[in-house]
């Protein structure tokens, strides 16, 4: 395994490198109803080809949030103004599901991750994340509900954020079950000093059991005047997290301001820093905090300098690329679209960017049960890649 400071020098170099290559390939006026040109996989910088192929899908959705696949292979995608697709493979048909719950869709909030119970098969949960007015602001809740054929059943609030503020954006929302706890991903909502301030979730990851019940060995339970649902913080907008296959491991993916995107292993109690620490600036130039470290405050595993944009994430343990078994699946939506970086050990060692040049922004990334890698585009398409 390389040495971590040797790791992030390494990727640091990579990032600035690539810079004016990815602005190149830049979103703006992407005319997202025509079709995503088949056969342009490419890597960053010079762009070289790949034997790869980013396939469409499904094409006019409406702003694509999050997905997760059911045990038969059908696919669940929310859209952030509201809605929940079913969607079946092969045919690609898509059906709406019935009983979602209303949400804020306003600035950056609305109906944002789902998630299949992995017992799917014997009791029908999904989780939802997703915004929702509260006093005079908006905030981010969690709902349980059994899926039965095409529509939600016994719909129940897990968790709500608290308190609830007027800014629209930073609700954080990605959802991970793991051993019958469910981690929850909460962002500062763009208020920085909330993401060190215990008596608020903003700026957090929440740990609960899958039911809603706060577990009693959570790192906060006995402070004075803390949320005990914390699990950590000092998070800025934290919108991937997974499980590690080798380690077990928890990492999670979060935004940073203009540079300082992170990807941090999950530790009970830990401090991530934010806005203390960070390797980003303010948009436009300016320094933040006191630095980039500070003793008692996490180092990131992976920061981006320029920033990724990092949404969702997923590691890949399959065999159907050559060479891409053990890495970690960053989408993203500035920059490059989709980053993966090979798994040395519990650690990071080489990057590769992909689809630098699809004039899209990619949300989400899973990895199907047909060992295939599934994105979403911000706005509009559900994608695959594919071997020539």
């Amino acid at each position: 395994m390389c040495n971590l400071r040797r790791c992030l020098a390494f990727l640091a170099t990579v990032f600035s490198l690539t810079f004016v290559t990815a602005c190149a390939s830049s979103d703006g006026g992407a005319a997202l109803s025509e079709p995503l040109l088949e056969g342009a996989a490419e890597k960053a910088g010079p762009g070289d080809p790949t034997d790869l192929r980013a396939k469409t899908l499904i094409k006019y959705l409406r702003e694509p949030w999050g997905m997760d696949f059911l045990p038969d292979g059908r696919l669940l995608v929310t859209e952030k103004q509201g809605g929940l697709k079913l969607i079946s493979p092969h045919s690609w048909t898509t059906v709406e599901i019935s009983g979602v719950p209303e949400v804020f869709a306003e600035g950056q909030g609305g109906l944002m991750d789902v998630l299949v119970h992995p017992d799917f098969a014997d009791n029908s949960f999904i989780y939802m994340s997703y915004s929702v007015p509260l006093d005079d602001g908006s905030t981010t809740q969690v709902a349980r509900a059994r899926l039965v054929a095409d529509k939600l059943e016994d719909l129940e609030t897990l968790f709500t954020a608290l308190p609830a503020y007027s800014e629209r954006r930073h609700y954080g929302s990605r959802l991970l079950l793991d051993s019958g706890y469910l981690y929850i991903t909460v962002g500062d909502r763009g208020n920085r000093k909330l993401a060190q301030d215990l008596s608020t979730h903003n700026g957090k990851v929440i740990r609960l059991k899958e039911s809603g019940e706060v577990p009693a060995d959570n790192p906060f339970v006995a402070t004075a005047g803390a949320r005990p649902e914390i699990f950590s913080y000092g998070h800025r907008n934290p919108q991937g997290i997974a499980k590690h296959p080798g380690s077990d491991a928890i990492w999670v993916a979060e935004h940073g301001p203009q540079g300082g995107d992170e990807i941090n292993i999950l530790k009970a109690g830990t401090n991530y820093g934010w806005p203390i620490i960070t390797y980003g600036e303010e948009y436009g130039g300016g320094k933040i905090g006191e630095g980039t470290h500070k003793a008692g405050m996490a180092q990131p595993m992976v920061y981006y300098t320029p920033s990724l944009g990092v949404g969702g994430i997923d590691f890949y343990t399959a065999d159907t690329y050559p060479g891409w078994e053990q890495s970690l699946l960053v989408s993203g939506m500035r920059l490059t679209r989709l980053n993966r970086l090979e798994l040395d050990g519990a650690g990071v060692g080489r990057e590769t960017r992909l689809l630098g040049n699809a004039n899209m922004r990619i949300r989400d990334v899973q990895v199907g049960p047909d060992g295939l890698v599934y994105l979403l585009a911000d706005r509009s398409r559900l994608i695959r890649l594919e071997l020539n």
